[in-house]
């Protein structure tokens, strides 16, 4: 997946023209003003931390979250799914990172959550795996443990909801470590738009 924040909407049509199909945003304006302006069958991901108060806004038409961290954020997707007539695709995400600043679900949490969405009180959602963020080191042991972590709970996850389908982890920086710790989608934002421009370069 083309982790597409920042970008304008010419560099994602190029990506696109190349044959890329899936875009991550983190943001949900940038999300709502691409969304017009760009091919009707790119499949959005929302990708960052996401608001409540927000999820009406993507709900017509994102193709899958990858950022269900809390219970209440389920809830309300689950209420603007069945406004939208939809049922909207999810993952939960799984604190797997030493990071005070990474968001994501504890496992007791997790388990929590998983229980209460394998009851049925969600019927407008489709959880259809995890996503994680490793701790932003050099030390490349540590990354692949976090990982490994991961897709042991993926692995448990999947003999439990047979259909589930990704585990979302690794990043430009990271990537080839996830891939080799059973990741089934990356997401690629750098290495293929190039480096985003921090706050004061010109």
């Amino acid at each position: 997946m083309a982790v597409s924040k920042t970008k304008p909407a010419e560099m994602i049509r190029a990506a696109y023209e190349c044959g890329q199909r899936d875009f991550g945003e983190n943001k949900v304006q940038e999300l709502r003003d691409k969304y017009p302006v760009l091919p009707k069958d790119i499949r959005w991901h929302m990708i960052g931390h996401l608001q409540r108060n927000k999820v009406k806004y993507i709900a017509p038409f994102i193709h899958l979250i990858h950022s269900v961290d809390n219970e209440r954020l389920l809830a309300e997707i689950n209420k603007q799914a069945q406004k939208n007539e939809r049922t909207l695709d999810v993952l939960f995400q799984i604190k797997i990172a030493r990071e005070e600043t990474k968001f994501g679900l504890s496992i007791p949490d997790y388990e929590a959550l998983l229980e209460k969405y394998l009851s049925g009180a969600y019927p407008y959602v489709r959880l259809r795996g995890l996503m994680g963020m490793a701790t932003n080191t050099d030390d490349k042991e540590q990354v692949a443990r976090e990982f490994g972590r991961l897709k042991q709970l993926f692995d448990q996850l999947k003999n439990r909801v047979p259909d589930i389908r990704r585990l979302s982890m690794g990043m430009s920086n990271d990537y080839h470590i996830a891939l080799r710790e059973g990741s089934n989608m990356i997401r690629i934002g750098s290495a293929i738009f190039g480096a985003r421009k921090k706050p004061g370069d010109n």
